[in-house]
């Protein structure tokens, strides 16, 4: 059995770890909701629940991967008391991973196709109608999407193909310091805007009768859910980093910094949104249209906005990569630990697998339009199943997991957490009650919501 690699520092694992919770729901979504929930208000809740739901979680996962030292494929085997059957959460937690994969990579592969728009001036002069006519082009193009589905793609598999820390950290922390950069550059040219300090007052100013207006369970359900799915809990595409890591550091801490970058991404985005938009009088939409319509036009106004534009899809690229490369390299160590195959093998086989299945995506954009299930496309539906379905649910494994004598059990679990120096998991009866009781039922009531939602459509 070859010897399981290591990371080289622990900036590497922060930073690639991050970069797997950090993804296009922090730039496309997270603004919206802070805005149409009285921002600063809403951002203050939203830190509530992260700290309530999100860290715990993700120290869990960190533990699992940590004190196994194997992928999802064979942590609960390594974990588990025995006779009992948590190893069979592997099968939904790849499926989880496959599924996130088949509709991500079209996203990602846009992304790219903006940036080199972008530098070419595509947008420059260009009318709203005309804008918004390019990504009506771009996602009516099967041929064009293909090809930059597979080229992102691509990218991600050489990256993970040279390894842990040749390809996956060195690459990642380059690219995730990289995307820091850039923000903070676009940040600084978007609060010096004209008329740019509207924007910071809608987005940071903690307007309560806003959140009242918009009604305060949506508020708090929203950002619930928004604190939980951020940061990619429950389909181990987190405990795969754990498994690379030594015990000189407790867990809590390296959670807590997962966190804060996730969230200062979060945050920072709509710091270059909502200025940019209020400057030039467009509205900051929620999701695609804010970034492929909204922000086009923002930056067609713009000096310079060729340059800035090129920049913004260039940072919304690495975002996108991040993920892409974080959960990729989780599936080809899951067939390693699980199957004994090489990197080479798993790469090849799991690459053409994750090129193959995320065709679907795109052809239920052109070919197979007319598609739908319950009035959703191929697309919609891979992201209901992830991010209702496999996400809540597979957090909830992890959360019963570590904290009942079914599993793992607390003692062991908060054993490995602590273990090391740096900040501590508090190990007290009423923390322990409250995980084991109510974050359930939380998780729970998010799943539900998830349904509810899709019923009132």
């Amino acid at each position: 059995m070859e010897k399981r690699e290591k990371f080289s520092s622990r900036l590497g694992f922060v930073l690639i770890s991050a970069g797997c919770a950090i993804g296009l729901g922090n730039v496309w979504r997270f603004p919206f909701i802070a805005g149409k929930y009285g921002g600063g208000a809403f951002v203050l809740l939203y830190l509530i629940f992260l700290v309530m739901m999100g860290l715990p979680i993700v120290a869990m996962e960190f533990s699992v991967g940590r004190a196994s030292q194997k992928s999802v494929a064979k942590s609960f085997d390594e974990l588990e008391p025995k006779g009992s059957k948590w190893h069979i959460y592997r099968y939904f937690a790849m499926a989880g991973n496959y599924l996130l994969m088949m509709f991500y990579t079209t996203i990602g592969g846009w992304m790219m196709a903006y940036f080199f728009k972008m530098l070419q001036g595509k947008f420059v002069g260009a009318t709203p109608e005309g804008i918004e006519a390019v990504f009506g082009e771009l996602t009516s193009n099967r041929n064009e999407m293909l090809f930059w589905m597979i080229l992102i793609s691509v990218i991600a598999l050489i990256i993970c193909s040279g390894g842990l820390q040749k390809g996956v950290e060195k690459i990642t922390t380059a690219m995730m310091v990289s995307l820091l950069v850039i923000m903070i550059i676009l940040v600084i040219r978007a609060v010096t805007l004209k008329d740019a300090a509207e924007g910071l007052k809608f987005y940071l100013l903690p307007d309560f009768g806003k959140m009242m207006e918009a009604g305060i369970n949506n508020a708090i359900f929203d950002a619930m859910g928004q604190a939980f799915f951020t940061l990619s809990v429950g389909i181990g595409s987190l405990a795969i980093f754990g498994s690379y890591l030594g015990k000189e550091r407790s867990l809590t801490g390296e959670a807590i910094s997962v966190t804060i970058l996730d969230t200062f991404v979060a945050i920072t985005a709509g710091l270059i949104i909502f200025p940019a938009c209020f400057a030039f009088g467009v509205n900051p939409g929620q999701g695609p249209g804010l970034v492929f319509v909204t922000l086009p036009n923002v930056f067609g106004e713009m000096p310079g906005g060729r340059i800035w534009g090129a920049l913004f899809f260039l940072f919304m690229t690495f975002a996108a990569l991040s993920t892409i490369i974080a959960v990729f390299q989780n599936i080809i160590q899951f067939a390693r630990d699980l199957w004994g195959w090489t990197l080479k093998k798993s790469v090849l086989v799991n690459g053409v697998l994750l090129i193959g299945l995320s065709i679907p995506c795109i052809l239920g954009m052109t070919d197979w339009a007319g598609f739908s299930l319950f009035g959703k496309s191929i697309m919609d539906i891979e992201d209901f199943i992830v991010s209702n379905n496999l996400l809540p649910l597979g957090s909830l494994v992890y959360l019963m997991f570590c904290v009942t004598r079914y599993g793992w059990g607390w003692d062991s679990f908060t054993k490995e957490v602590n273990t090391g120096s740096g900040i501590k998991f508090p190990n007290n009866k009423g923390v322990r009650i409250y995980l084991t009781f109510i974050l359930p039922l939380i998780v729970l009531a998010i799943f539900v919501q998830g349904y509810l939602g899709m019923i009132r459509g």
